[in-house]
């Protein structure tokens, strides 16, 4: 049980950093507090900005959490005049959303809300008191407060101990606390990725014993917190608390899978391990190498689950071993699956995807003995994921063997540099026939139609075997084409 201080109220002195933080937030918002103060209600800043600012991380400043006594209808007559914008989509859960500027407001009202165990979705009742609100807040590095205008920081729940300790621990009996929004065991994880913060023992006893409570919680909110844990700096980390609490099995229960798995090179205790090796090899990639991006949702996402079909494929060899046939093809389909059941949009399914499906393609290159037609048929098939591919292809190289790990390398450099090369002969990004449709309708003299559709896939074939022909070879292939036709 976390330990309990009396409030802790302290004007921050001038010069410190952390006073130089608080100024910064307090000076625009002093008119909206004096505003709320008027009308006799209190206002504070609370939760994640308050330990942002507290650890000194950047970007505390825009996004801001508010919390008030007052009722929503009362926030929404305050900020009037106040604000540029004000949004109220929240507001039967007592938030009110406003924009002034460059600062934007999430304002609550103090609050508790409970789940019922068949409800999706939380019962809210509305509070008095500032030392209430903090009770019933996820842990107690977010249950601190920043009393504006006075710039009193209040800390009932030993908060700031745990901050410095890198503890998560529930302001309350950690049950009740995740008994009353079971989401709070999946942010502990996403925390863990994005903070590097541990979990304390009591918290991660309830969350084994009460896995099972994430059931009632909505796809759409526990996407959202898997998407932040995995775009943390710690994804691995968030992860293994998922694996090891039982959380995975309701949100990517294709994932503790893995750890049944042998890789059928016998590299690793399991296909899990070497999963989360590949992850971690796409994100060190996601700089280092050329075109460099910064987090990447699709690559991690393809690096995590890019061999969950080996489960399903695996089958034991005359000789001892083990194979995964087509576990590529089998793993894209599991993606969809798994991706539309936590609503993750059709273009991001579609990307993983297809890096899953294709991340076994580059093997059958060996040492360069892939035609032309062979590379334009593997850029064709990435599309605007080669570069991604080119990302997951490499990182998926996890022996232990050096030799074999740089010849691999080596290849894909060689694949790469020849891909540049009919790049700069050819328009590969776009690859096409030299004729389009309108054209092939006149040449033939026919209608829109099936027979439109099969010459142009015809003319394909041939720009992807051949290279450009340019059109008036292009059109003596397709005369030809439709006179055997005929």
């Amino acid at each position: 049980m976390a330990e309990y201080t009396p409030i802790m109220s302290s004007r921050a002195e001038g010069g410190t950093p952390l006073a130089a933080a608080l100024m910064a937030i307090a000076e625009p918002l002093a008119p909206l507090a004096a505003r709320f103060a008027e009308a006799g209600h209190e206002f504070a800043l609370v939760g994640g900005p308050v330990r942002d600012i507290m650890m000194g991380r950047q970007g505390a400043a825009n996004d801001l959490d508010v919390t008030t006594d007052a009722r929503p209808e009362e926030v929404l007559e305050l900020l009037r005049g106040w604000a540029d914008h004000v949004w109220d989509v929240g507001i039967r859960f007592g938030t009110v959303g406003a924009l002034r500027g460059e600062h934007r407001l999430e304002i609550t009202t103090y609050r508790s809300e409970s789940y019922d165990p068949e409800s999706r979705k939380p019962e809210v009742v509305f509070g008095d008191t500032l030392a209430g609100d903090l009770g019933r807040r996820d842990f107690t590095v977010n249950a601190m407060a920043v009393r504006l205008p006075s710039l009193e920081f209040v800390d009932l729940h030993a908060g700031m101990r745990d901050l410095s300790e890198g503890i998560l621990r529930t302001p309350m009996a950690p049950e009740e606390s995740f008994g009353d929004d079971p989401l709070r065991m999946m942010r502990a994880a996403r925390f863990v990725s994005q903070l590097g913060f541990t979990i304390a023992p009591e918290a991660l006893i309830a969350i084994r014993d009460m896995a099972s409570r994430l059931e009632i919680v909505s796809a759409e909110r526990i996407r959202d917190e898997l998407t932040k844990l995995l775009l943390g700096a710690r994804p691995r980390q968030g992860l293994a608390v998922l694996v090891d609490t039982g959380l995975a099995a309701y949100v990517l229960p294709e994932l503790p899978a893995l750890q049944l798995e042998i890789d059928e090179h016998h590299r690793h205790k399991d296909v899990y391990e070497h999963s989360l090796i590949v992850m971690e090899q796409a994100i060190d990639l996601e700089t280092s190498h050329e075109p460099a991006s910064g987090p990447d949702l699709a690559l991690r996402l393809a690096a995590l689950l890019h061999d969950i079909g080996k489960p399903k494929t695996r089958r034991f060899e005359g000789d001892g071993g083990v194979s995964f046939h087509h576990h590529e093809v089998v793993g894209a389909r599991m993606v969809r699956k798994r991706l539309t059941a936590l609503r993750y949009p059709n273009d991001l399914i579609d990307e993983v995807a297809t890096l899953t499906e294709l991340h076994l393609r580059f093997h059958g290159y060996g040492t360069g003995e892939w035609t032309d037609s062979a590379v334009r048929r593997y850029v064709r098939d990435a599309g605007d994921q080669l570069t991604r591919l080119h990302k997951l292809t490499r990182a998926d190289s996890t022996t232990r063997n050096r030799k074999r790990a740089a010849a691999l390398q080596t290849a894909y450099d060689g694949l790469e540099a020849r891909i540049a090369e009919l790049a700069a002969l050819e328009e590969l990004d776009a690859i096409r026939p030299d004729l389009d449709g309108n054209q092939i309708m006149q040449i033939l003299g026919i209608g829109p139609g099936r027979e439109v559709g099969a010459a142009y896939n015809h003319l394909l074939e041939i720009r992807l075997e051949r290279g450009p022909l340019g059109e008036a070879a292009a059109e003596r292939e397709l005369r030809d084409w439709w006179a055997s036709r005929s």
